[in-house]
């Protein structure tokens, strides 16, 4: 389970200018523990659990664990590299708050900054919610520890779940149709086309957002800029095809969209049983409903001697480099 809770994708972040607080470390870092406790710092092999809040270099958040209720979670291996950001956490001990700032050229010496990555810093914002120390553990006791854990953060994200899309359900004051599946629907504009049927190739546009608002994904380019997502250049901004049914499209999707006629736009609200369940999906932490914004562009039945499209990808943002 460790393996698939990594951190949240990061980018280039700054804070002030001033460093005025922060202690300086190799290469580069600069810490500032705000809140202490009194515990043994971090060491390598230890479980830890932390919340984090990314900013840009205008102070605006780019990521936060804070978003979805569940926090990075990992053995911490030893730094990579002089001044990395795990040279900063294991100053740190559990219930300890900082705010770390790692030198992005120092990092990137000898290798050329990735694409984007603008400003001096990188700067993480970190709580440390758990310490579990190896020590003289033996690894069966360890990992189950360490199991244990994991396991109570999920099962409190799966009762959470309901909780959270029904309330933005009321605070969007949504008329919704509940589904026997558990899938929640609101036809916005009725079309006049076919509806599709399992075989039939449909042609959709989608906006995906969480119930925090936030928004991962778009098929429309003026969505992606009016909502000041990054520009995916892999991403033709179009509307996409796949065959209903298709194998590995999500079950709210093949569902939601035979509710539909051609030229129809939905509010499609899909709780995870319906779409990645608890593993999650690249940006899509486990137990995670997710809200769509549907038109049915068209309804093309199948013709039988053509190859059946396969289905695309809803997760087409690039992921930015985990933490070093």
């Amino acid at each position: 389970m460790k393996k698939r809770l990594m951190f949240l994708a990061l980018a280039a972040i700054g804070l002030a200018s001033c460093n005025g607080g922060f202690k300086k470390g190799e290469g580069g870092l600069l810490y500032n523990i705000i809140t202490e406790k009194s515990g043994p710092k971090i060491q390598a092999g230890d479980f830890v659990a932390l919340n984090l809040t990314l900013k840009t270099d205008a102070d605006s958040v780019v990521g936060s664990t804070y978003e979805n209720g569940l926090p990075f979670m990992q053995q911490i291996q030893k730094p990579q590299a002089k001044g990395d950001v795990i040279s900063g956490i294991m100053q740190l001990s559990e219930g300890d708050s900082a705010i770390i700032k790692v030198n992005i050229d120092s990092l990137s010496k000898g290798h050329p900054r990735p694409p984007g990555l603008k400003g001096k810093y990188q700067v993480y914002i970190i709580k440390v919610e758990k310490v579990i120390s190896k020590g003289n553990l033996t690894d069966q006791v360890f990992q189950g520890r360490e199991q244990a854990y994991v396991n109570n953060i999920l099962d409190a994200l799966k009762k959470s779940e309901p909780i959270k899309l029904n309330k933005y359900i009321a605070d969007n004051k949504l008329n919704v149709t509940k589904t026997d599946s558990g899938l929640f629907y609101q036809i916005t504009k009725q079309g006049s086309g076919i509806k599709p049927a399992a075989g039939d190739t449909v042609v959709v546009n989608y906006t995906l957002r969480l119930v925090t608002g936030k928004i991962l994904e778009t098929s429309i380019k003026s969505e992606a800029v009016k909502n000041k997502l990054p520009i995916n250049p892999m991403n033709p901004y179009k509307p996409i095809r796949f065959a209903i049914g298709t194998k590995g499209m999500i079950k709210g999707w093949d569902e939601g969209l035979q509710l539909m006629n051609a030229g129809s736009e939905a509010k499609l609200l899909i709780p995870s049983s319906l779409a990645y369940g608890q593993q999650g999906a690249g940006q899509i932490q486990p137990y995670t409903s997710l809200i769509f914004d549907i038109v049915l562009v068209d309804v093309v039945h199948p013709n039988p001697n053509a190859p059946k499209p396969k289905a695309p990808s809803l997760l087409g943002q690039p992921q930015v480099q985990p933490v070093r």
